[in-house]
């Protein structure tokens, strides 16, 4: 055993350079305690689900609540690095050993992955498995993969991701936290992108890899008669549309958009299958955070809401629902899941747009809930997470799951 005392996280900025093991399994177990159970408790031989990026955010969310609510069984893949001489193991390793043993326990049989979604490799392993342990049917696919960079296997290239506009600068209000977590509000300009950046983005963040997986699968015969899949996605509000829906990222999920468009047509006529995007609501997750204004916009956005906020959790199960059946699917007319409107609610919107014209450093403490927001990013990385003794020596190196400690 390898055991420090993790008593305060070392960051800069939004980034944190370590996370507790005790905190991310608390984290996740009070996840999956605020999924709600199935009125009918599923079977052991649940439907064979594969949610690609399970280990943060909404994939994870995906995942905790497609073993609690919907019964899956399948594979979750995600890439994380394990502990070092010098370092903590990243916070999604440690909560894909928290969802390992909370699957355990409900008598779920998943299996997780460590390694490149992107690369043919992994598709292959994914492939072999599902025909070895799964009977050789896979019935859901949630992709939910938010990665800087791609390798395109057929070509080598490798394409990176920006956070830019497109066609013009962008100034906007963003949110900042000293090192004793003073908030400050101001304004950062983002030169707009250049063709060959947004098609990088483009490659990397749009459908390209949820197609090819696709492609994958139904060569190897490995889809089930009425599968579904579903990319999760995200719009947002037009005060951040400048650098998100409307710059290089909102120029992937249109292509993502796109993507589910065509995948649906062939699926339908190949399985009786579906495949949808499903945008949903603000959150605070590990990506969000690097991206100018949201901090700010979703710290306001909390502030008018409070607990009528939708977490991921309870968003993801309204999704496995739709996809089960349990509840018709319920899309837009571009045929997409909506699970985000309690968030572009009009009267919302209108509230959060008067607070963010008149935020500054000086107020933004009482037009935001800064302690909510300060304490979500912590919790990404297993900290200011309730009932953890961050006092006490904690084992930093936590096996992989189907590893020996």
């Amino acid at each position: 055993m390898t055991e420090r005392v993790i008593d305060r996280p070392r960051s800069r900025g939004f980034l944190f350079l370590d996370s507790h093991p005790a905190g991310c399994r608390q984290l996740v177990s009070d996840m999956w305690e605020a999924v709600a159970a199935p009125a009918t408790p599923p079977s052991a031989d649940g439907p064979v689900a594969l949610v690609i990026g399970s280990s943060a955010g909404y994939g994870l969310a995906a995942t905790l609540a497609g073993l609690k609510r919907a019964g899956i069984r399948g594979i979750g893949i995600c890439f994380e690095k394990p502990a070092t001489a010098r370092r903590t193991a990243t916070a999604g390793w440690y909560r894909t050993a928290a969802t390992a043993e909370l699957a355990r326990e409900a008598g779920r049989d998943m299996v997780f992955l460590n390694g490149d979604a992107f690369s043919d490799a992994m598709k292959e392993q994914v492939a072999d498995l599902l025909v070895e342990r799964f009977g050789g049917k896979l019935d859901y696919l949630i992709y939910s993969v938010a990665a800087p960079r791609r390798t395109d296997p057929e070509t080598g290239t490798v394409h990176a991701s920006v956070l830019q506009p497109i066609g013009a600068s962008s100034r906007t209000k963003t949110l900042v936290f000293d090192d004793e977590g003073a908030p400050e509000v101001k304004e950062v300009e983002t030169a707009p992108a250049a063709e060959e950046d947004i098609a990088h983005t483009v490659a990397v963040m749009g459908g390209a890899d949820w197609e090819r997986w696709i492609d994958h699968l139904a060569g190897r015969g490995l889809l089930a008669d009425g599968f579904a899949t579903a990319a999760l996605s995200y719009i947002g509000s037009t005060l951040t549309e400048a650098i998100y829906r409307k710059g290089t990222i909102g120029a992937a999920k249109a292509h993502l958009e796109g993507t589910a468009r065509a995948l649906d047509k062939r699926l339908s006529e190949l399985v009786g299958g579906r495949a949808v995007t499903s945008v949903n609501g603000a959150a605070v997750t590990q990506s969000s955070t690097a991206i100018p204004g949201i901090a700010l916009y979703v710290g306001l956005l909390r502030g008018v809401l409070d607990e009528r906020m939708v977490p991921p959790t309870a968003q993801l199960s309204a999704l496995w629902d739709q996809l089960t059946g349990v509840r018709p699917l319920d899309l837009d007319e571009e045929g997409r899941i909506r699970l985000d409107t309690w968030e572009l609610a009009p009267e919302i919107q209108a509230a959060v747009t008067e607070r963010w014209q008149a935020a500054t450093t000086e107020d933004i403490a009482q037009l935001a809930d800064l302690g909510w927001f300060h304490g979500e990013v912590h919790r990404l990385y297993g900290f200011a997470v309730p009932g953890v003794d961050y006092g006490a020596p904690v084992d930093i190196e936590v096996p992989w799951p189907g590893q020996p400690a």
